[in-house]
């Protein structure tokens, strides 16, 4: 038995929404253990200047390509682009989303819409040509959906409730791939994060309000740090996590224990 259990030394990694903050993070630590990245935005510009740092820093592979994952069109040419460099896909990280904020009885129809289309139907999107095109044939695939803890439980400090019914959708999307999927040698987790930083969240997680929520709410009473995501990433990537499939995984700092 190989007991190198986290080398993904030639597998084939996307990661979308990996223009800045969690999934550039995420994209790296797959890419610390070998595999080749395609890094997914709608800023090329972004993407190639990711998808640069990578490939200096770790000297695998990499591939940026634009791709709107609201657009269905722009999911399928992309997985095509994909399977014409390197002619496989094993990893899939379904990162890219929004978050609509304001009081729920303020939430228009376009809001909810929005959420839905890019964090739920827009996962669904991606997964599905994934699949279809590459992972059923191969009847090997990991794809890691990125949830949140607020698709587990509600919350009382800023008003969502788009991003929570959307990410409850992505736990419960996750549970149902996993289970359809299982015979082909694929399988399907989510990750739920709690509050991170990141360039966009700093500001707001280091407010007064948030501090002292974070003491209150979160056993560990501090925000998740740069890092802190990448083993969680790289074992369910990984070969190691082969029997390990339909399972909500938080990295909340105990966040959703309470």
């Amino acid at each position: 038995m190989n007991r190198n259990y986290f080398d993904l030394s030639g597998r084939v990694a996307i990661v979308t929404g990996a223009s800045g903050g969690l999934g550039v993070q995420m994209a790296k630590a797959l890419a610390s253990q070998g595999a080749n990245i395609v890094v997914c935005a709608r800023r090329l510009e972004k993407c190639q200047e990711v998808a640069d740092e990578i490939a200096s820093e770790f000297g695998v592979e990499t591939l940026a390509i634009r791709c709107d994952i609201t657009s269905t069109e722009n999911v399928e040419a992309m997985v095509d682009e994909v399977l014409a460099k390197f002619g496989r896909i094993d990893i899939l990280i379904n990162n890219a989303g929004t978050g609509a904020v304001a009081p729920a009885e303020d939430i228009t129809d376009e809001q909810f819409g929005g959420e839905m289309q890019i964090d739920l139907f827009g996962t669904f999107r991606v997964a599905r040509a994934c699949a279809k095109k590459a992972m059923i044939p191969a009847r090997y695939g990991r794809i890691i959906n990125i949830a949140s803890m607020y698709g587990l439980v509600g919350n009382k400090v800023a008003g969502s409730a788009p991003y929570h019914a959307a990410k409850g959708g992505v736990v419960n999307l996750t549970r149902a791939l996993a289970a359809e999927w299982g015979k082909y040698g694929i399988t399907v987790n989510s990750i739920c994060p709690g509050y991170f930083y990141t360039p966009l969240t700093r500001e707001t997680l280091d407010s007064d309000f948030f501090q002292a929520n974070a003491r209150t709410m979160i056993p560990e009473e501090r925000y998740g740090e740069e890092g802190e995501l990448d083993t969680a990433a790289i074992f369910l990537a990984s070969p190691a996590s082969s029997y390990v499939t339909g399972v909500q995984l938080p990295v909340d700092g105990g966040y959703t224990c309470m």
